[in-house]
Parts: structure tokens; sequence; C-alpha cells
């Protein structure tokens, strides 16, 4: 069994999938006795549905994954040097091509018949952020075989406008752009305390599903074990019982050899004994012929 291409293709399987999928080829590498592929297979760990989005479109889109790494070395280098010029011009490309990969990556989920929410989207778009912050992310989502989504952004993280204001002067009289957005009250002001408190609840409530499939991961993860753990007790249990078996052919062959083998010596007695017999008689007969006093002759 090829183990690498095993994963990989555990890693194509649907969520929902995964489990019975993966199950299945352990019991497959313990029937062919590849004791290292079982358990290498039985540690793999079920993707959320946005990893398993994000492998999908890996796989599907190898060219739009090279775009991706490209603008995330633009932006890496633009913080090393400070180019604020090239920051909000990949900045503002950032916004665009995630957005735009993020929906193309749902699409293909769909296509797949596995269509998914705004939230799931969303953490597909958390996914390509940190591919995009952290060389040893964009190693791990380029392999397509994220088992999930990072718990918050990794390196710089999203850059656009709002990072980097454009600080030209204002107008006489009139605050600047960022400071006058942070007035309260008006209409304008409302809206955004709304708009805060959305995206409040949006944050926690994410946060609960993220944490609820925490446990259920962790949950999965014992499983994992204990079936790991159990399948390692029956390989012991099938080789015990092989040696066993082997050992009772083994007895019943030497019982067998051993029947064989008396019969033969109670034969081996019989034809003694006859032969002792017989050799008795000639004995006497000869003694008989030899002996002048024997009234016979």
């Amino acid at each position: 069994m090829h183990v690498e291409q095993v994963v990989d293709e555990m890693y194509s399987v649907p969520p929902a999938e995964f489990v019975a999928a993966r199950d299945a080829r352990v019991s497959e590498a313990r029937r062919a006795k590849d004791t290292a592929a079982a358990r290498t297979l039985a540690g793999l760990r079920r993707p959320t549905l946005a990893a398993w989005v994000s492998n999908l479109f890996v796989r599907e889109r190898p060219e739009e994954v090279e775009r991706l790494l490209a603008l995330g070395e633009t932006l890496r280098e633009a913080h090393r040097t400070l180019d604020a010029a090239t920051l909000r011009e990949a900045g503002s490309r950032q916004h665009k091509v995630i957005g735009a990969l993020a929906r193309e990556a749902a699409g293909l989920a769909e296509r797949a018949g596995h269509p998914v929410s705004e939230s799931v989207r969303h953490e597909v778009e958390q996914i390509f952020h940190a591919a995009l912050g952290s060389p040893d992310m964009a190693a791990q989502w380029s392999a397509g075989r994220l088992e999930k989504a990072p718990r918050a952004t990794v390196g710089f993280g999203t850059i656009g406008p709002d990072v980097l204001p454009d600080r030209r002067t204002a107008p006489a009289g009139e605050a600047p752009p960022d400071l006058a957005e942070k007035r309260p009250g008006g209409a304008d002001g409302e809206r955004r305390q709304r708009l805060r408190r959305a995206r409040t609840t949006a944050d926690e409530t994410a946060a609960e599903a993220r944490r609820r499939d925490e446990e259920l991961r962790s949950a999965e993860e014992a499983h994992h074990a204990a079936v790991a753990r159990a399948g390692d007790a029956d390989e012991r249990v099938a080789q015990a019982e092989e040696r066993l078996h082997q050992a009772r052919r083994e007895q019943r062959d030497a019982r067998a050899a051993a029947g064989e083998a008396e019969t033969a010596v109670r034969a081996a007695d019989r034809a003694a004994r006859d032969a002792r017999r017989a050799a008795d008689r000639a004995a006497r007969a000869l003694s008989r012929l030899a002996d002048p006093s024997d009234g016979s002759t």
C-alpha cells in the first residue's frame, strides 16, 4: 500500500464519509499485514468542512494556488522592507483575490454535492489569509491535507486601506476621514453600532461553533485512538490464534505419526515373536536330527 497516496485520497473524501473510508483503509492495511500503514491511517483526523473545501480548491485549482502563494510572498517581502506603497497595492489585491477564491472554492464544493454556508466560506477565507501570512502555513495549505482552519490568522493578517490609511490633509474645519468615521451620533453612527453588535454576535457564534467542533474533534481523536488500540489488540489476537492453529495442526500431525509408529511397533513385535517361534521350531528339528539316540532314526 502506498501510504502517501492513500492519505491524499482520504483528504479528498467529504467529511461525512471520512471516518468510514479511513477505517476501511485501515482494515485493508491490517489484512495486508502492513502495520505501519495501518497505524498511520488510523491516526488521520476528519477535516472540518472548511478545511475540506480548502483541500478541494487546492486539488482543483492549482493555478490559483500558485497565484495566492505568489501574492503571499509579495506581502511578506513588503513587510520585511516596510514598502508602504506595495503593501497598499498588495493589500487591496488580497481582499479581492481571497474573496473571489473563497467564492470559487464554495462553488466547487456545491458542484461536488456539498454546498456550504456563509460562515464556512468565511472560514475558507480565514485559511487563505493564513496561507498568505506564513510560509509554513502556505506549505501546509498547498499540500491539500488541512484538517481545520487556524485559530486565528497568522503572520501579518488582513492588509488593506484600513491598516494603512490615506493620511491626506482634510479640508479646513473637517476632521480627517479616519477620525470622522469614529464620531458617534447620527444615522451612520447608529448603523455602525448595529454593525459592530452584529459582528460581535457573529464572532461569538463562530467561536462557539469552533469550540463545539473542537470538542467533536477531541471525541473523534479519542475514538480513533481507541480504535487503533483495539486494532492492535485484534492483530495480536489474530497472530496468537494463527500460532495456536499452527500448533494444533502440528499436534494433530504428531499424534497421527505417533499412532502410525505405534501400529508399526505392534506389527514389528508380532513379526518378531513369529520369527522367534519359527526359529525355536527349526532349532528343535535340527536337534532331533542331530541326536543318534533319537528313536525315530
